[in-house]
């Protein structure tokens, strides 16, 4: 056990702040890719890996759904980190000295009332957390980035505005990879199955394999679709359903789906996460 949980990006970053608050204990190692991440945990290097799926305002992040399948690993445990934005400024700055800030294009976007209100320039960054430590390389007091308070406390920033963000709810769900499935009923809220599968190719394929959900009522909160090694015509389904695979009516729908579909693969059976709700 290396006692690590690695996670893609700079440290400072969303990914490292929800690696603190779910593993604490963990040493958030990171990573410059998802399938560095991914890759670190398969030889070795970290037991977990910390990957982000989806933001409440941005939808599915790109290419995570396809990555899955072939790591290796399973879902163990979902986690939510609200996406909290702050104006960070170069020691001893004021918001009056900042008349550009600098910080990925999805954050800048997220931030436009504060910034026209206050006449700040926007300078796109690689990333949130590259950005905060280019402002502190740079220790240029007009400078700011925009990024997590996590950032702020890693590269020595001073926070010059908290929460600025233009979505008070802007959300982001991650996923805890293991080498280890774990099916074991447990938590609070629940627990969430999920899987990706390949319809058959017959009429109405898709309607006919969702219909052992609805008969057996089992809830299923997200259903997306995306292409295979990029064809037109193979189309794979990722799905998350409330429920245990032992639970009576979930089965009854995992064998119904079995009709209709090829390649059924279980990613991973987890608690809800009470930030789900």
């Amino acid at each position: 056990m290396t006692n690590r949980i690695a996670f893609q990006g700079e440290p400072g970053a969303y990914s490292h702040e929800a690696c603190r608050n779910a593993r604490p204990g963990m040493e958030a190692l990171p990573c410059r890719t998802f399938e560095d991440a991914i890759d670190a945990v398969r030889n070795g290097q970290a037991d977990l890996a910390m990957l982000p799926v989806e933001n409440s305002t941005y939808g599915r992040v790109a290419d995570i759904h396809t990555l899955l399948p072939q790591s290796g690993l399973h879902i163990i445990e979902e986690a939510f980190v609200r996406v909290h934005i702050n104006l960070l400024g170069a020691p001893g700055a004021t918001l009056a000295d900042v008349t550009h800030a600098m910080s990925h294009t999805v954050l800048l976007g997220q931030c436009k009332s504060f910034l026209q209100k206050h006449g700040i320039h926007r300078v796109v960054g690689a990333d949130t957390a590259g950005s905060a430590r280019h402002v502190s390389e740079k220790a240029d007091r007009s400078l700011a980035a925009l990024a997590s308070p996590l950032a702020g406390e890693i590269y020595g920033l001073d926070p010059l505005a908290s929460h600025i963000e233009d979505n008070s709810n802007n959300t982001t769900r991650f996923l805890i990879m293991s080498p280890n499935a774990d099916r074991t009923p447990r938590g609070k809220h629940g627990m969430i199955t999920s899987f990706v599968f390949q319809v058959r190719n017959i009429p109405a394929a898709l309607y006919k394999a969702m219909g052992g959900f609805a008969t057996n009522g089992v809830n299923m909160t997200k259903l997306e679709s995306y292409m295979v090694d990029g064809s037109f015509t193979a189309t794979q389904f990722y799905a998350d359903i409330e429920g245990h695979p032992d639970d009576h009516n979930v089965a009854l729908a995992l064998d119904e789906l079995g009709y209709f579909t090829t390649n059924v693969e279980i990613l991973g059976v987890y608690p809800a996460d009470p930030g789900r709700h």
